[in-house]
């Protein structure tokens, strides 16, 4: 049945590529974005189908969105700023564009009672913090926050809180406790509780799946506080080295946005996902050192990544997916695997241009004290 769908931030690398897999399965797309001068430069992206009906406007802006809800039947949300450095020092920004944008949208649904059949709102790994390790002597453990102290003396890897052991990083469960290490995770578990809130309150389905590291064609590349891969990406364009924080050994979840797209369409099909917070990511751990090599093979590089053992506080040390969940009640399978999908991102860069802006970011970061 062809149904119109929304998608605020809708523009965007993961918005964009949804839409186009929408449509292509027959739905109407309808698409909310500000176009923001650090992703789009204020313009509609080149990449975004002509078949989206694009409103340029904010999530903020409560006439907009009711005019973006009219006739709607499904919504995604993905307007967000993105950035969990930059959301250090802009904290009114993040705040303001994440949680009062999503309180937004969630009050305009309800003044205008438009009678949606299901919300998707994208959370994100960042709210767990540090992910889940065991220790040999005193089993599962959540380990605090690196204090500033540790990270500055160079102590990247995090230890038992009981017995101060060593700790072996395991896969993340959605029910490890959430503990918040950047203004970023603050305002998606905002966004993430607020619609599930709303959800149960007026009897909306709602799934909020908690993505991992994106990467994939369609990323904003110029943007220094995107997701790490284009990061990396825009360094090597232009022929310098990646750099990496720490020692390069913190483990993360890579996950194609195909697999994402992928996962989203399974969530607006599948009643046993109503009402979850799911994962989704590759369910395999990488380390960082390890994106840049690949990177730098695929793009035909000679360029080993530069290990700064600079930090930034709010970091984490390691953090990669469970998918059990997803796999039970999405019925989700990460199809693409990490030397596909570096190797498909690495063909679609060859056609890009990219400016480097990765050390403005990184003085700025350093200006405010949170980086060294």
């Amino acid at each position: 049945m062809t149904e119109r769908i929304l998608i605020t931030g809708g523009a965007g690398f993961v918005g964009s590529h949804l839409a186009d897999a929408l449509l292509q399965r027959g739905h109407s797309v309808r698409c909310l974005d500000n176009l923001t001068e650090q992703v789009h430069g204020g313009m509609p992206p080149e990449y975004l189908s002509p078949d989206v009906e694009l409103i340029h406007g904010d999530v903020r802006d409560p006439e907009v969105v009711r005019s973006a809800l009219r006739g709607v039947d499904a919504i995604y949300h993905f307007a967000a700023a993105v950035g969990v450095g930059q959301s250090m020092y802009q904290i009114e920004r993040y705040m303001d564009i994440n949680t009062l944008g999503t309180a937004q949208l969630l009050q305009a649904l309800l003044d205008t009672k438009t009678p949606i059949k299901k919300l998707v709102v994208a959370s994100s790994m960042s709210i767990y913090g540090e992910g889940a390790y065991t220790c040999s002597h005193c089993g599962a453990v959540a380990p605090p926050v690196r204090t500033m102290a540790q990270l500055q003396a160079g102590q990247w890897d995090v230890f038992c809180p009981k017995c101060m052991g060593p700790l072996q990083p395991q896969s993340t469960p959605e029910t490890k406790p959430s503990e918040v290490t950047s203004v970023y995770a603050l305002s998606k578990r905002d966004q993430e509780e607020l619609c599930l809130i709303y959800g149960r309150t007026y009897d909306i389905p709602v799934v909020a799946l908690r993505f991992f590291n994106i990467y994939g064609p369609r990323q904003a590349l110029s943007n220094p506080y995107t997701g790490v891969a284009a990061i990396f990406a825009a360094r090597l364009l232009n022929n310098q080295a990646p750099l990496v924080f720490e020692d390069g050994q913190q483990q993360r979840d890579f996950v194609s946005v195909h697999d994402i797209v992928r996962a989203n369409l399974l969530a607006l099909e599948s009643d046993d996902a109503n009402n979850q917070v799911i994962n989704i990511g590759s369910g395999k751990p990488i380390t960082i050192r390890r994106v840049a090599a690949i990177l730098a093979q695929s793009l035909g590089k000679d360029i080993a990544p530069e290990i700064t053992g600079r930090f930034r506080a709010g970091d984490i040390r390691h953090c990669y997916a469970d998918i059990s969940k997803a796999r039970e009640l999405l019925g989700y399978e990460p199809q693409v695997s990490h030397e596909q999908g570096f190797a498909e991102l690495a063909e679609w860069l060859e056609s890009q241009s990219a400016e480097d802006r990765s050390e403005e970011a990184a003085r700025e970061l350093q200006a405010f004290g949170i980086s060294a």
